[in-house]
């Protein structure tokens, strides 16, 4: 019996050593306060949810009278956009890198509808943007396996790495080595970007990703990566990366 208990017990502290490490990632949804949280828990409450019902109107209105709709290709967002803002970034074979969901959307424009492609952070594509999000929201974000976003994925970690600006400070340096510290009294975050497109109360609107990227350079007093440009989607695709497995929380709320 003192064999088989001593055996017993040798199993289970390889099982123990073997196990998976609890996951120690914190969404932004994590740290904020009650008051917050239930904002973008109430969809009536979640000032996002505005755009959304033009994102909604967008998807059934066709830019012309001879292109259709974005339902009359797809149908019904619910079915079909499900799991796609999860997916995101992928790999565009025409342009032979990866691209965002919201260029996915105005390529769709330009190859399908024949219509002029939304300025970045433009009302309407985030609208859309926002709107073909939620359709995957409380879905795991999957990042695709694709070989060929492997290069660029390292790139984008190198980038997130990389210390930049007067202040010669790098993503990580903040978001993976001081989150949970204190800048200026406000708390930092681990930086995961589970959230977006959200809306955030510090600017009274809603926002893409990469506008906040573009905020944080500007905030080490960095040359801003400018909209859709290779490197901050690439970026982008490594913080989808780093978040694998998270709940989508789109279109969230942040402070």
């Amino acid at each position: 019996m003192k064999r088989w208990a001593a055996a017993i017990a040798m199993v289970a502290v390889c099982l123990n050593a073997n196990a998976q490490a609890p996951d120690a990632r914190r969404s932004g949804f994590d740290d904020m306060s009650p008051q917050t949280q239930a904002m973008q828990r109430d969809d009536m409450q979640n000032p996002a949810m505005l755009t959304v019902q033009d994102g909604a109107a967008l998807w059934e209105r066709a830019p012309s009278t001879s292109a259709k709709a974005c339902a009359g290709c797809h149908g019904a967002a619910a079915k079909a956009m499900r799991g796609v803002a999860a997916s995101y970034p992928a790999f565009d074979k025409t342009l032979k890198r990866p691209i965002d969901l919201s260029q996915r959307i105005n390529l769709c424009r330009e190859r399908h509808q024949q219509s002029t492609p939304f300025a970045a952070e433009s009302p309407e594509l985030l609208a859309l943007e926002s709107y073909v999000a939620l359709q995957s929201r409380g879905l795991p974000i999957t990042p695709l396996a694709d070989p060929k976003l492997q290069a660029p994925r390292a790139r984008g970690e190198a980038l997130y790495r990389q210390r930049i600006g007067q202040l010669d400070l790098s993503c990580a340096q903040c978001h993976d080595e001081r989150a949970g510290g204190r800048l200026g009294g406000s708390l930092i975050p681990q930086g995961h970007a589970n959230g977006y497109p959200l809306y955030r109360l510090e600017w009274q609107a809603l926002g893409s990703l990469q506008r906040r990227l573009r905020n944080c350079m500007t905030g080490v007093r960095a040359e801003p990566l400018a909209y859709g440009s290779p490197e901050i989607v690439e970026l982008a695709l490594y913080l989808a990366w780093r978040d694998r497995g998270m709940k989508l929380e789109a279109p969230a709320v942040r402070p």
